[in-house]
């Protein structure tokens, strides 16, 4: 299962996490772990065009995990929140249709690298 953990800082997403393997079809092949991958590196993109100073991210064989600087500016945070409710929509919506493969979940870390 594919599992993408958005972290929230109050009432804004400052990061997320998703790792694992759908379990769907083998590496490479499988459409559940390639829909997230989508939407996650999508997201990653959007951020890194549209803030002054880009997000902080690790990028491994089946995970990525993205946080916002610390000292992200207001304006800043207002775009990057477009993106990440956008990102949070669209994951939550393929879980929806593919529970067994997928599962969004809600953390409250600050601090999303390991």
């Amino acid at each position: 299962m594919v599992t993408v953990n958005i972290i929230y800082d109050g009432e804004n997403i400052v990061g997320f996490k998703a790792e694992g393997h759908a379990g769907y079809a083998r590496a490479g092949r499988d459409i559940y772990c390639a829909g997230v991958s989508a939407i996650t590196g999508t997201a990653l993109i959007g951020l890194q065009k549209h803030l002054t100073h880009p997000p902080i991210y690790q990028e491994k064989d089946g995970w990525l995990s993205c946080q916002l600087p610390l000292d992200i500016k207001k304006e800043d945070m207002a775009n990057a929140q477009i993106i990440l409710t956008t990102m949070e929509a669209g994951l939550r919506s393929l879980q929806e249709t593919n529970p067994r493969y997928i599962k969004v979940i809600q953390g409250g870390a600050k601090y999303v690298q390991d």
